[in-house]
């Protein structure tokens, strides 16, 4: 199961709530690329695939991950940080071997990737 911090529960909803528009979701998904192999992607969408998994983090919060990004982030936690390096959601991964200095790539098995951002 994917789960969200308070703090990424609260940014969700308030980014919901200033897009004006409740039937918003999150979408969390992992795609190729990045420094490390796969990297994390976020996007807000109102249309929701049968087979998705849904995880309702609050009343007006929900998020959404396909079954091909599921198995990368089964037990996986969504943060919401703010450092002197900006706002960012940012995953702890329990799946991720190792991940870039960036934080938004990852190698889901051993070996392979290092970061290319400075």
């Amino acid at each position: 199961m994917l789960t969200l911090t308070n703090n990424a529960t609260s940014k969700l909803d308030g980014l919901i709530k200033d897009e004006n528009n409740p039937n918003l979701k999150l979408r969390i998904f992992v795609s190729g690329g990045g420094c490390s192999g796969f990297q994390y992607g976020f996007t807000f969408d109102e249309n929701q695939d049968p087979k998705d998994l849904v995880v309702d983090a609050s009343d007006t919060v929900k998020v959404l991950v396909d079954p091909i990004s599921l198995n990368y982030l089964k037990g996986a936690e969504v943060d919401f940080v703010e450092d002197l390096s900006g706002a960012q959601f940012v995953i702890k991964n329990p799946n991720a071997q190792s991940s870039c200095g960036c934080g938004n790539s990852f190698t889901p098995d051993t070996g392979g990737g290092g970061c290319a951002h400075s």
